[in-house]
């Protein structure tokens, strides 16, 4: 094995690193995956105090940093690792998705970890399992989760002490036969990836209680899942099965089988009479021809139409059925006969709200709620009832059901979906268009913009349905005022094609025909030539009022947050920043184009502390989009001494260049400034406190040392308890409730250490820790008090500890001959 490359330092830097060794080993655990620079940590601590660290048995590393490489590299040499934990998912991006580590590989001296018996890859890149990871024959634990494994190799039959293997979201195809080889498995979860077939060899895990096969492509399952009888819980939802095999009812242990949201139309008896079996989602018993709304859609067509307007809230159904359309987009449809007498139905909309609806786990509610009155009517004959709903893009293949209120419960209704596809519109403003064309009368729908991926025409026309401009219905308006528009979005001019279609008009819709997609726009007023004024519509359009943003983050003022938001989302975008972020009131209104280019320059002794690409000329280059967060970080630093004085800079916006389809008359014609000058936001750094404040600071915030329990039963010392804090997390007042501390004391400590969670938890546990020194009992409370605020895993490692303390202790006992069996051969000698 290859030593590791040097890392230089001053004499200065290796005190930092014994310094650092005391304060983040803690026994036989190094946990280095909540620091930032936690690699970094790493490879110093290997260079200062490699003996230390040639002890540790229990390892924590965050594969999201930079120098996550060069750790990996070193860690061949750690032979008494025990517990290795090499994950990304710790960083989020701005959707709140955990982000992938950045590894891919791992040495070939990995397999020198022969002590390993937990591994955990989990959320990094890695696209096949490495041949080392097959030699570690001492692994029990093995996590594979959210990674890009096309694969399992061959040699992952020789893992045969594992108990648990996760696979979960990869994109695994297959599974290797010899994975029946680990016989000792008892958790093997495989879900989420794209699984078409299972070996029968599966059959061979005698030890298996707990399988997870859910989110893959399966249609079909071997017959020897039948002989797993340790298993306990099968899960098989969202596939593709077709059938199961009888032999899971045999099962032993079963407790659970899911088989949710799959093709079953038919279920053995022997397995849908179990308790334990979950079956929604599936077309049980429809034969899989059969469409049966085609009948009912052919007599609905024949009805007649009511259209419900946005203001009204009822409608009347009689004797010959009807079809009634909602503005909320729900239609139904009362067939001929559904009711003997005229009836009036209510209706409203109500919002999401826990005392209407009782979600269950998992559920998600995707509409708002529709009431209907009068409560408990029956209907002679089925009535029809479509609602639209915006699918979710986090769940898949996940069952949805319209749902009814009895007055005591919720009940499903027998539900099919109809997908559509995405439309995308833009809307347009009334006022604004008004304004424009001078026409008090002009209306205009929304804009729609369709696209194809190819040239060609279609081989049959499609049939596109635009919404008529809003208060226009199909019984008022006058033909000859009603405009359809084809834009041309490369040179972005509009044409009047209402003479080249057959323009069917129902009561708000306008239907036509095309042979290829492009953008399209309906018009209803009275000038002639209707093309010029749309185009200097959609140029309007393309034009927006923006405020700016300079927050600097409370706990850090140097990091300055850069932000341009369109003025309707100014309020919202504040109120999520504000718990974080503080710095002056946004700026005046400016105008600002789609795709338009602006910079900002920190000026008055301020300037940009970083080294990135969209720096020019030390000014940051943005470009305005209104859908996008527009938003930039970055660090400023000053070269006034701030040890004196505090800086009063300031931060100014410039325009920089148009795009290149706004027209030049349009460009001149924007409000605004002559110049490139746009607004003006300070920004302060605050003056710098002191190099001996901060040591008196540190000095007064310090806890005595201290050591809680006894030398039998074994320590907790400071350094322990400073490992346990680490790992505390929010937690903290629930654990410090169970240990005894009154509220009041908890909440002064929340108060005196504001945005400081670190410091709170520390002066929660040492105040306890300092209160019950003379307590024998004290670490056993402490365990307890973390098991009753289900911190089991924080419970095991200060049991460990203790276990380690009692060890160190009867080893030295016996080392100084001071132990019972000593003293008793001591006392026949004597006695003799």
């Amino acid at each position: 094995m290859e030593e590791p490359l040097e890392m230089g330092g001053a004499q200065g830097e290796e005190s930092l690193v014994a310094y650092d060794v005391n304060s983040h080993l803690a026994d036989n655990r190094l946990n280095l995956d909540v620091y930032p620079d936690g690699c970094s940590k790493f490879l110093a601590l290997f260079e200062g105090s490699r003996e230390k660290l040639l002890h540790v048995e229990f390892l924590r590393l965050n594969c999201s940093e930079e120098h996550i490489s060069a750790a990996v590299q070193v860690l061949p040499f750690l032979t008494s690792l025990r517990s290795l934990v090499l994950r990304g998912g710790i960083t989020r991006d701005e959707a709140g998705a955990c982000q992938r580590g950045i590894l891919i590989s791992l040495p070939l001296d990995f397999r020198n970890l022969t002590c390993l018996t937990h591994l955990d890859l989990s959320f990094n890149n890695f696209l096949a399992l490495p041949d080392c990871i097959t030699e570690l024959v001492n692994l029990t634990m093995l996590s594979l989760c959210h990674n890009q494994l096309l694969g399992l190799p061959k040699g992952i039959g020789r893992l045969k002490k594992l108990t648990l293997l996760s696979v979960m979201a990869n994109r695994l195809q297959d599974l290797p036969c010899s994975i029946g080889k680990l016989t000792a498995l008892e958790t093997f979860d495989a879900s989420e990836n794209a699984l078409e077939s299972i070996p029968v060899e599966i059959g061979k895990l005698r030890s298996c209680t707990e399988l997870n096969l859910s989110g893959n492509q399966l249609t079909v399952i071997p017959d020897s899942l039948a002989n797993l009888l340790s298993l306990r819980e099968l899960h098989l939802h969202s596939n593709s099965l077709v059938a199961v095999p009888v032999g899971l009812a045999n099962l032993p242990n079963l407790s659970k089988l899911d088989l949710q949201n799959n093709c079953l139309r038919f279920i053995p008896p022997e397995i849908q009479k179990c308790s334990f079996v979950q079956l929604r989602g599936n077309p049980l018993g429809q034969p899989q021809d059969l469409k049966p709304q085609q009948q009912g859609d052919s007599v609905c067509r024949e009805l007649q139409c009511l259209y419900v307007a946005q203001e009204e809230d009822c409608f009347t159904v009689t004797s010959k059925g009807c079809r009634v359309f909602l503005s909320c987009g729900t239609c139904f449809c009362f067939p001929q006969g559904a009711v003997s007498s005229l009836v009036v139905i209510q209706y409203r909309r109500l919002a999401p709200d826990p005392q209407w609806v009782k979600l269950q786990h998992h559920d998600v509610l995707l509409s708002e709620i529709l009431e209907l009155k009068p409560h408990g009517i029956k209907f002679l004959q089925e009535v029809q009832l479509w609602m639209p709903y915006i699918p979710p893009r986090v769940f898949r293949r996940r069952e949805v059901v319209i749902r009814t209120f009895s007055g005591q419960s919720w009940n499903d209704l027998s539900t099919k979906l109809e997908l559509k596809g995405k439309h995308k519109v833009l809307p347009v403003d009334i006022e604004k268009l008004q304004e424009i064309a001078h026409d008090l009368d002009t209306r205009a729908s929304p804009l729609l913009c369709l696209s194809q991926s190819s040239a060609t025409q279609f081989l049959r026309p499609v049939k596109i349905q635009l919404p008529l401009p809003y208060g226009i219905t199909g019984q008022s308006l006058e033909r000859s005022r009603l405009h359809l528009l084809h834009g041309d979005p490369l040179a972005e001019t509009w044409s009047d094609i209402t003479d080249q279609v057959l323009l069917e008009v129902s009561h708000i819709y306008a239907c036509f025909e095309v042979q290829h997609f492009s953008w399209y726009w309906l018009w209803y007023t009275t000038k002639q030539y209707v093309g010029g004024i749309a185009k200097k519509v959609y140029e309007r359009l393309r034009m927006y009022q923006v405020n700016f943003l300079a927050l600097q983050r409370k706990r850090d003022p140097e990091q300055v947050l850069l932000q341009c938001v369109p003025k309707h989302k100014v309020d919202s975008v504040l109120k999520r920043l504000y718990d974080r972020y503080q710095g002056p009131e946004p700026s005046d209104l400016v105008e600002m184009f789609e795709g338009e280019q602006f910079f900002a320059a920190f000026e008055r002794g301020l300037d940009i502390d970083a080294d990135r690409p969209d720096c020019v000329a030390g000014r940051i280059s943005f470009i305005f989009y209104s859908h996008m967060k527009n938003q930039k970080e970055v660090y400023v630093t000053s070269d006034v001494n701030r040890k004196e004085q505090s800086v009063k800079g300031q931060v100014s916006f410039y325009r920089g260049a148009m795009p290149e389809s706004i027209p030049e008359d349009v460009t001149r014609k924007r409000k605004g400034p002559d110049s490139h000058w746009l607004a003006t936001l300070p920004i302060k750094l605050p003056k710098l406190k002191s190099a001996v404040g901060e040591h008196q600071n540190r000095k007064c915030q310090s806890f005595p040392p201290l050591n809680l329990g006894n030398a039998e039963t074994g320590y907790l010392t400071e350094a322990n308890l400073l490992s346990i804090a680490r790992r505390i997390g929010i937690d903290w007042r629930s654990i410090g409730l169970n240990l005894g501390l009154s509220f009041q004391h908890l909440e002064r400590i929340s108060y005196n250490n504001k945005e400081d969670l670190d410091r709170q938890i520390q002066e929660m546990l040492f105040s306890w820790a300092t209160q019950n020194i003379d307590n024998q009992d004290c670490v056993k409370k402490l365990i307890t008090a973390m098991e009753e605020s289900s911190r089991q895993d924080i419970a095991d490692e200060i049991q460990t500890i203790i276990q380690l303390g009692k060890q160190k202790y009867s080893a030295s006992i016996h080392r100084l001959g001071l132990d019972r069996k000593s003293s008793n051969e001591d006392s026949a000698m004597a006695t003799g």
